[in-house]
């Protein structure tokens, strides 16, 4: 079996794919979250993966390869320590350097985070270019693919969860809530104005920042949406048409692959 892990800031995603006559088979049979904790020690989050797997039934000796894209920097050594003290293996961690070949046309390519590279490979592999990934995680990322696969750079913008914590961090009433489709554009509540504000807020930040990209790219360019809130955001924008919540995990697993000289 090979692992994949992607670390981000508010959740970890561990997905388990099969190895079949020494590829690794697309399609994770297992997906698991748990959320992120940079005050938690090797001992404790290998603990929580062991358990995941034995409350899974699964034998985690039967383990071939660990792959990680982490944005982390201060849990990629514990993950790195984790990895070979429980499992015995040297983790493999998704870089600029190693990312599968993929050229990173960028002002300075170390800042390209690894998820953002995952991303880019994946859709290349799986829907060609040119392609717009949008990722909507705890920052929502908009990452540029050309026709012939090099990453052109892209968009950052504040996720709605960090709006929504932005507004009872800073003001003395307004109570925290969570992103969700409202009942009605007109809230009759402080709650329901929130959602409101929160839910087609975003939207139309979604809209104008793709609107503003595809008019640089080709016109036959690819949408396609991952991360936790792709399902629910994607519902008011026409242009995405594909929705790939393992995309990250994908990625990762195409990178190894290449890096290891397989398919």
């Amino acid at each position: 079996m090979f692992l994949a892990i992607d670390i981000g800031n508010t959740n970890i995603t561990l997905g388990l794919f099969k190895f079949k006559e020494n590829i690794v088979e697309k399609n994770p049979i297992r997906i698991w979250r748990i959320a992120t904790s940079k005050k938690k020690t090797v001992d404790e989050y290998a603990t929580t993966i062991l358990d995941i797997f034995h409350y899974s039934d699964m034998d985690e000796k039967k383990l071939k390869a660990i792959a990680i894209a982490s944005v982390v920097p201060s849990l990629d050594n514990v993950f790195l320590e984790l990895t070979d003290l429980y499992f015995k293996k040297r983790a493999f961690f998704v870089t600029t350097k190693k990312s599968g070949g993929l050229k990173v046309s960028y002002g300075n390519p170390e800042e390209v985070g690894a998820d953002r590279i995952a991303d880019a490979v994946a859709v290349y592999k799986m829907y060609g270019g040119p392609a717009i990934v949008i990722d909507f995680g705890t920052a929502t990322t908009f990452d540029c693919i050309d026709a012939k696969g090099n990453y052109l750079g892209g968009a950052i913008a504040p996720g709605p969860a960090i709006s929504a914590e932005s507004l009872t961090q800073k003001t003395a009433k307004l109570p925290s809530v969570h992103i969700e489709l409202p009942q009605h554009p007109i809230g009759r509540s402080t709650v329901e104005c929130i959602q409101s504000g929160l839910y087609y807020g975003y939207i139309g930040l979604v809209k104008e920042i793709l609107l503003r990209l595809r008019q640089k790219m080709q016109p036959n360019v690819k949408i396609i949406a991952t991360g936790g809130l792709a399902n629910l955001i994607s519902k008011e924008i026409q242009e995405i048409k594909n929705i790939v919540p393992e995309l990250t995990l994908e990625g990762i697993r195409i990178i190894w692959q290449k890096e290891n000289g397989k398919k």
